[in-house]
C-alpha cells in the first residue's frame, strides 16, 4: 500500500508562516516606525523659533578705557563676527577641505548620506560621517550630539542632523549659514569660533589672518586637540599641507603659491585661554563682582550674553602700577625678612598654627571621626612643610594700590595684593580690607580746622595731654620722636606728622564730631567713632576710600565715588547702562586749596619728601604709620590723580620691625616710582598742570614770631595764603621801629 507524503504540505505551511511573520514583522516595524522612531527621531530637533533665532553662549569682553581687552568671562569662550570681517581666503580653505559642493547642496548630499548610513548600519557603529558644513552646524549650534552616544543614538543623531541641515537651509542664506558655522565651531584651547581661535593662537584679529594662519586653523577642524599647532607642531603642519593641497586641486591655488605657504612656520602666541587674565586681575574680579549684581537688574547673564564691558581702567597706568610694584616690593620683603626672627615670635606661629589647623580639619576632613582629628591634628603640627606654608603666607608682606582721576572717579589702576599675576579670587587689599591709617587721617583733622576759619600759620601747643575716657582708662598719645615744647602751626604740624598737635586740634579747633562727619562725607564709608582718638587715625579704613577721599583736595572739594565700568553693550550694540556721574560738593575751593598748599609741603620737605628723589611734578600728600609698624601708607595726588599705597600683611599680629615700617620709608618710594613712569609717559593725558588756586585765596606776609600778618616792622617774615574770608589780623608785637630786632627778613 503507497505510503503518501506530507513533505508539499509542511512546505506550504512553513511557507505561509513566514510569509505571516514576514507581514506582520513589517506591520510591526512600520507601527514601531511611524508610532515610536519619528516622534523619537524629532523629540530633540529645534524648532522653527529656534532655527530662525539661534542662541550660542558668547563670551563677555571687557576693555580698558585705552581699548586693550583686559579679561574676558565665558563658559565657551566665543565671540561673534560678521562674515564680512573674514578674509576671503579662509573661506575659501574651509570651502575646499570641508565640503567642496556646500553651494550647491541643499544641506545634505543624500547619496553620500545613504551610503554612510548604510555603511554604519552594517558595522553597527558610526564607521563614515558624511557632514556637510550644514550638518555640522546643525549639530554644534542645537545640541544635537550627546556626549554618551551608543551606536544606535549616533545613527539617529545624524538622520536629526540631516533634518535639521534641510531645515536650516531653507530658512538661511548660505552666507548666513558660513557665517554661523564660523561663530559656533569649536577649534581648541577653550576657543568657539574663528574669532576667538585668532586671539588665541595669533593674538590678531580675524580681517588681519593671512592664508598661512587660515589654512592651519581649518586643519585643525578635524581635531583641535590632535592637531594643536603648539602640542603638536608637526602633525598639525601636515594637515595644514593638506588643506593647501585641496585648495591646489580645486584651482583656488597655484603650486607656487602653495609652495611659498608651505616655507611659512607661523609664529604663536603660546598660551591657553586659561591664561588669557591679563595685568589687573584685581581689578577685573572687581567688574565681575559688579556685572554679576547688575546681571540680576537687568537679566542678563555676563557668561552667555557676549556683552561688551568698557572700563575706566588705563593699561599704561595698570603697567606702570604693576612694575613698580614688582621693583620694589621685594627690597620691602626682603629687608622684613632680615629682621623677622621666628623666635622671637612664636606665640604669633603657634596661634596662627592652631588657626589654620582647624581651618584645614573643617573645611576638608570635617567627616572624620574626633579621634581621628585629634590625631591629625598632631601630624599637622608637626608638619614641616604645612608649617613652612603658614609661616610664609605670615611674612608675605601685601600691598595694596589704586589711583584714580579725582575729577571724574574713574578707577585708572589697581594691584590689590603682592602676587597680582597668580591671583584668581582672593583678597583684594583695595577694596576688601579695613586697615587704621595712622597719620594719614590727620588731614581730615586739618580740614576742619581751616573751614572753621583757622588759617595754616594758627599756632598750637606741642605739650602732652591727658584724656579721660568713658570706661574711667586715660589716654596719654605722644609724639612718634618723644620730643614735646613750644607751639607750632597748622601747617608745620602736618608736614612734620606731629601728634600732639593734631591732637591739640581735636580738642580745641576742630571737633571730633565735626572730624568724623567731615570724614565720611568726603568718602570713607566705614565707621568713624567720634572719639578724640581718630586724630592719629585709630579708624579703620578702606584704601579706595582714601584716595577718593583724598581726591576732593584734588577736584577742588568736589566728591566722585570712584567706579571702574563706564559702559554695558549687548552683543547688538546696544547700551545696557552708562554712568551718570555723581558730583557732590563737599568743601569750598578755598578749604580744598588751603589743605593742598600744606599737603604739598608734606611732600616737598616733610615726612613724605622721599617722594622727590623719584617725582618732581606738582603733588601733594600724607604719610601714614600705624601703632608697632603694622600698617605703612602714603595717600597722595597731583592735578590728575589722586593714588594710595598700603603696604601690611594679611595677620594683624604680625607687624614691621623697624622704622622701614614708616609710611615715608615703605609707602612713600613706591608712590614716587609710580606716578613718575606715569608723568614719563606722554601718551596718558595729563589735562591739568598745575592746583588751580581760587579767587578766594590771598597771599600774605607773616611775622615769624607772632604768626599774624606781618606789619612793615616785622623783621622775620614768610610766606602764607589764606582764605579771606577769614582774614588774619595784624601783628601786635612790631608796631614801630623801636619794636623791630636786627634779624634779616627771609621772604
Amino acid at each position: 500500500m503507497p505510503v503518501t507524503s506530507k513533505k508539499p504540505n509542511q512546505t506550504k505551511k512553513k511557507l505561509k508562516f513566514k510569509i505571516k511573520y514576514l507581514i506582520f514583522s513589517i506591520l510591526g516595524f512600520v507601527i514601531i516606525f511611524n508610532f515610536w522612531f519619528i516622534p523619537y527621531l524629532f523629540q530633540n530637533l529645534p524648532s522653527l523659533y529656534e532655527l530662525k533665532n539661534p542662541k550660542t553662549e558668547l563670551a563677555t569682553k571687557v576693555y580698558s578705557s585705552d581699548g586693550v581687552l583686559l579679561d574676558q568671562f565665558y563658559f565657551k569662550n566665543r565671540t561673534n563676527i560678521s562674515l564680512d570681517q573674514i578674509p576671503q581666503s579662509t573661506i575659501q580653505a574651509l570651502i575646499s577641505t570641508e565640503d567642496k559642493k556646500f553651494y550647491t547642496h541643499w544641506g545634505v548630499t543624500p547619496w553620500r548620506f545613504v551610503r554612510a548610513l548604510i555603511k554604519n548600519i552594517f558595522a553597527f557603529r558610526l564607521k563614515e560621517g558624511a557632514s556637510t558644513l550644514t550638518q555640522q552646524l546643525a549639530r554644534n549650534l542645537y545640541g544635537l550630539q550627546s556626549p554618551r552616544e551608543n551606536a544606535f543614538d549616533k545613527m539617529t543623531r545624524k538622520i536629526r542632523e540631516f533634518i535639521t541641515s534641510v531645515q536650516i537651509e531653507r530658512e538661511f542664506t548660505k552666507d548666513e549659514i558660513l557665517e554661523m558655522y564660523f561663530n559656533t565651531i569649536y577649534m581648541g584651547r577653550g576657543a568657539y569660533g574663528i574669532a576667538a581661535a585668532t586671539s588665541i593662537f595669533f593674538d590678531k584679529n580675524v580681517s588681519e589672518l593671512t592664508l598661512a594662519e587660515s589654512s592651519l586653523l581649518v586643519g585643525m577642524l578635524k581635531g583641535p586637540s590632535y592637531y594643536d599647532p603648539i602640542r603638536y607642531r608637526t602633525r598639525a603642519f601636515n594637515r595644514r599641507n593638506i588643506v593647501l593641497n585641496e585648495m591646489l586641486q580645486d584651482d583656488v591655488l597655484k603650486i607656487d603659491e602653495v609652495n611659498f605657504i608651505k616655507q611659512d612656520s607661523l609664529e604663536f602666541v603660546i598660551r591657553d585661554i586659561s591664561e588669557l587674565t591679563g595685568n589687573a586681575p584685581h581689578f577685573v574680579e572687581l567688574i565681575r563682582q559688579q556685572l554679576i549684581e547688575k546681571g540680576e537688574e537687568y537679566n542678563f547673564d555676563i557668561f552667555k550674553d557676549g556683552l561688551s564691558i568698557y572700563t575706566t581702567l588705563d593699561s599704561r597706568m595698570q603697567f606702570y602700577a604693576n612694575k613698580s610694584v614688582e621693583e620694589h616690593l621685594p627690597i620691602v620683603q626682603e629687608g622684613f625678612d632680615s629682621s623677622w626672627i621666628w623666635s622671637e615670635h612664636k606665640e604669633v606661629l603657634n596661634n596662627a598654627l592652631k588657626e589654620n589647623i582647624i581651618k584645614k580639619i573643617n573645611s576638608e576632613f570635617s567627616l572624620l571621626s574626633n579621634s581621628q582629628k585629634d590625631s591629625l591634628k598632631k601630624s599637622l603640627q608637626k608638619n614641616k612643610i604645612f608649617i613652612d606654608s603658614i609661616k610664609n603666607n605670615l611674612k608675605t608682606v601685601q600691598i595694596g594700590l589704586v589711583a584714580i582721576d579725582p575729577h571724574t572717579g574713574e578707577i585708572k589702576a589697581m594691584v590689590g595684593g603682592a602676587d597680582f599675576k597668580k591671583f584668581k579670587y582672593g583678597l583684594n587689599h583695595v577694596t576688601q580690607i579695613n586697615r587704621q591709617p595712622g597719620s594719614s587721617f590727620k588731614p581730615f583733622v586739618y580740614t576742619v580746622a581751616i573751614d572753621n576759619g583757622y588759617p595754616p600759620c594758627y599756632e598750637l601747643l606741642n605739650q602732652p595731654v591727658t584724656i579721660e575716657n568713658v570706661d574711667g582708662t586715660r589716654w596719654m598719645p605722644e609724639n612718634s620722636d618723644g620730643r614735646v615744647g613750644g607751639k607750632l602751626t597748622l601747617r608745620e604740624g602736618i608736614r612734620e606728622s606731629v601728634n600732639l598737635i593734631a591732637v591739640h586740634a581735636i580738642l580745641e579747633i576742630a571737633p571730633k564730631d565735626q572730624v568724623a562727619k567731615y570724614a565720611m562725607r568726603m568718602g570713607i564709608t566705614t565707621k568713624v567713632p567720634p572719639y578724640e582718638s581718630i586724630a592719629l587715625g585709630t579708624p579703620e579704613v578702606i584704601p579706595i576710600d582714601m584716595t577718593s577721599a583724598f581726591g576732593v583736595f584734588a577736584n577742588e572739594g568736589v566728591y566722585i565715588q570712584p567706579y571702574g565700568i563706564k559702559k554695558i553693550v549687548d552683543k547688538n550694540g546696544n547700551v545696557i547702562e552708562e554712568v551718570k556721574i555723581q558730583r557732590k560738593e563737599v568743601l569750598s575751593k578755598e578749604t580744598a586749596y588751603i589743605m593742598t598748599s600744606m599737603l604739598e609741603d608734606v611732600v616737598n620737605r616733610g615726612t613724605g619728601s622721599r617722594i622727590r628723589n623719584y617725582f618732581d611734578y606738582p603733588a601733594a600728600g600724607k604719610t601714614g604709620t600705624t601703632q608697632e609698624f603694622a600698617d605703612a601708607w602714603f595717600v597722595g595726588y597731583t592735578p590728575q590723580f589722586s593714588a594710595s599705597v598700603w603696604i601690611g600683611f594679611d595677620d594683624h599680629r604680625v607687624k614691621f620691625t623697624s622704622w622701614d615700617g614708616q609710611g615715608g620709608h615703605t609707602a612713600a618710594p613706591l608712590w614716587g616710582k609710580f606716578m613718575k613712569s606715569v608723568y614719563d609717559d606722554n601718551l596718558i593725558s595729563k589735562p591739568h598742570e598745575f592746583f588751580n588756586r581760587p579767587s578766594g585765596i590771598a597771599s600774605i606776609k607773616i611775622c615769624l614770631e607772632t604768626k599774624k600778618k606781618a606789619t612793615e616792622f616785622c623783621p622775620v617774615q614768610y610766606p602764607e595764603i589764606y582764605n579771606i574770608k577769614y582774614p588774619i589780623t595784624d601783628c601786635e608785637v612790631h608796631i614801630s621801629k623801636d619794636s623791630q630786632q636786627q634779624t634779616p627778613s627771609i621772604f
